[in-house]
């Protein structure tokens, strides 16, 4: 990991975030690190989702992505890479589930619902995220 990604990711995590996320606010790791589990799978459930619909867009999620896995595997310990994982797949089926809803739902008071409960939950994700 390059040195200015070392200082962002210290930034990040040192900083007082003024998102809305209070994961990363908590002083337990396993807390953050799960977290940032969490934004990898649902970033990966919409950069999925947004290959069907919005191609251009996929690509933007995909660099968000990137920088989310970058985090991720430097503040990951040694032992923890099934859990992760397990975090990242419960996330992404969660995610990919409320995209689906709000996509392909005939109750369009449901699927308005599950699109912006999918928008505030990458939105946290987005918070923690420098640019």
């Amino acid at each position: 990991m390059g040195s200015l990604k070392t200082i962002s990711l210290g930034l990040v995590l040192i900083c007082g975030l003024n998102g809305p996320s209070q994961a990363v606010d908590s002083a337990d790791p396993t807390t953050r690190l799960q977290f940032f589990a969490s934004c990898a799978g649902r970033l990966s459930a919409l950069m999925e989702h947004q290959w069907m619909f919005d191609g251009t867009a996929s690509e933007h999620t995909k660099s968000r992505r990137a920088n989310v896995l970058e985090i991720l595997q430097a503040m990951m310990p040694p032992d923890a890479g099934r859990s992760v994982l397990n975090w990242r797949i419960d996330a992404k089926m969660a995610h990919a589930s409320l995209l689906t809803r709000a996509t392909f739902n005939d109750n369009a008071a449901d699927a308005q619902r599950a699109a912006q409960v999918a928008t505030r939950m990458v939105a946290q994700c987005d918070s923690v995220l420098l640019g």
